[in-house]
């Protein structure tokens, strides 16, 4: 089989190129042999030649090997330069060596996320100053309505969440005591644990889920509405607008939501050593002065804050990183997630430590 080339091949007649060699590969899907005769083309670029090396390859692969003829000498280097084109063997890569890759790159990343966190809260730091040198710029109305958003609505899934969480450790606790007669030490670890650690544990979770993830898809959608941009354009520091009204709400709200859901989770905790585990709601209520301190309480609601702190940072620095597209903002999104309950856990382990060091 022979194909004819003449005229022009460039990418001006790129439409009627490719045309002509879908059709040869078409109709001749299986030649034989095949002679390639360019004595008739006047001009050829990198396209052309591109085109002439597909239709190469596509007889090649059906086990002809296709000769070119009458080609000009002044395009020969550009035909072998394309014939070589996407044949180059990639280095074998090892095992280790990828493994060893793939760690460079997540350490990189660790690193990356930390010095972006800590340049963002000295931004947030920043904003917060200016503020409170010029308190007529702080954004009352926008800060109030936050915190009926994340706080006000946020306490029905709180205390339903708490109060489950609290009939659930009672519960336990009452079955494996029972094994030692020592049903009424329940109330003391469900105190405790509650007013010291998974109130405001679970809290800071829900609402990093909850609010964290509300905050990264809002300044997500205003950087892809390009409203951020536009702050910036009119003289605002798109911290001091968006920002601080969030993080503050944040910060007024967890530690009262704080509150609710650890009450809600002793109240669950209570009604169920009282059905299952027949310690009447008096006797509960003696115990429970008896096993827990002021500080257990105030343990608890000092770290509110701060979990609150570390939420709306980060929720906020992640929805000031999306770039323009939804699956941009959905990666985000979930990236603030996971970072939000991963520090709030890892929060919580160092107030831990630091309350034991002092003995409190």
């Amino acid at each position: 089989m022979k194909a004819v080339g003449h005229g022009t091949w460039t990418s001006d007649r790129a439409d009627e190129l490719e045309h002509l060699v879908a059709e040869a590969t078409r109709t001749h899907a299986q030649p034989a042999h095949a002679h390639i005769d360019l004595s008739g083309v006047d001009r050829m670029d990198t396209f052309g030649a591109l085109l002439l090396e597909r239709l190469r390859r596509a007889w090649t692969r059906d086990g002809v090997e296709p000769r070119v003829v009458g080609l000009k000498r002044r395009y020969s280097v550009l035909i072998q330069e394309m014939s070589r084109t996407g044949r180059e063997a990639h280095p074998a890569v090892r095992p280790h060596e990828a493994m060893v890759e793939r760690l460079g790159h997540n350490v990189v990343n660790i690193a990356h996320d930390a010095h972006s966190l800590l340049n963002f809260v000295g931004a947030t730091v920043a904003a917060a100053l200016r503020t409170m040198a010029q308190p007529r710029t702080f954004r009352f109305t926008s800060t109030v309505n936050q915190i009926d958003r994340v706080g006000l609505r946020a306490v029905p899934i709180i205390v339903l969440i708490t109060f489950l969480i609290g009939c659930i450790l009672a519960q336990q606790g009452i079955f494996h005591f029972r094994r030692f007669g020592a049903d009424i030490y329940v109330v003391d670890m469900v105190g405790v644990l509650v007013l010291r650690e998974l109130g405001v544990l679970i809290v800071s979770i829900m609402i990093a889920g909850r609010s964290g993830s509300a905050y990264t898809a809002e300044l997500g959608s205003m950087r892809m509405r390009e409203e951020v941009d536009a702050l910036r354009v009119m003289g605002f520091d798109p911290v001091e607008i968006l920002v601080i009204p969030r993080l503050l709400a944040l910060v007024i709200a967890l530690p009262l939501l704080t509150f609710i859901g650890s009450m809600s989770a002793l109240v669950g905790g209570g009604l169920v050593a009282w059905l299952y585990g027949g310690i009447t709601p008096g006797v509960f209520m003696d115990r429970l002065k008896d096993a827990i301190s002021i500080d257990h309480f105030m343990v608890g609601m000092i770290k509110a804050p701060f979990m609150a702190a570390v939420i709306g940072i980060v929720a906020c620095m992640e929805g000031l990183r999306v770039g323009g597209s939804a699956e941009s903002l959905g990666q985000h999104t979930t990236a603030s997630v996971v970072k939000a309950i991963f520090l709030v856990i890892v929060m919580d382990g160092l107030f831990a430590m630091f309350f034991a060091s002092i003995d409190m």
